[in-house]
């Protein structure tokens, strides 16, 4: 697969993890600061890595949950929430991740990430 088809391929698999709404908006706020970053990740993270095989969506979006909470990236764990959700996680999945890392991450992490889930919960019943 050559660069073209990978950024092709990474931005069908990134709109529909993502949505259409977010996608259009990193797309509109490229620059020439950080477009090269947006080629890279559309490429790369959505084009080569979750594309592949080896995994479902579901699972991906399991890992990546699990990864947020983490490293304590509370803007990323957001948007990912939200994809897990299109991807077919459940809600009681995703409290079984945060529990997980209750233990392997530590209680504030994971304190953290609750009230983070909770609140892009809400969003989302509220039609956000």
């Amino acid at each position: 697969m050559d660069d073209r088809e990978r950024y092709e391929k990474g931005m069908t698999v990134r709109r529909a993890v993502l949505g259409d709404a977010h996608v259009d908006r990193s797309l509109q706020n490229r620059n020439p600061f950080n477009e090269e970053f947006q080629d890279l990740i559309t490429r790369y993270a959505w084009g080569e890595i979750w594309t592949r095989p080896g995994l479902s969506r579901h699972t991906r979006s399991l890992i990546v949950i699990a990864t947020t909470v983490a490293l304590n990236r509370t803007e990323e764990l957001r948007l990912h929430l939200r994809a897990a959700l299109n991807n077919g996680v459940t809600r009681d999945e995703i409290k079984e991740v945060l529990l997980q890392m209750a233990i392997y991450c530590g209680a504030p992490a994971a304190n953290s990430a609750f009230h983070t889930a909770q609140a892009v919960f809400a969003e989302i019943d509220e039609g956000k």
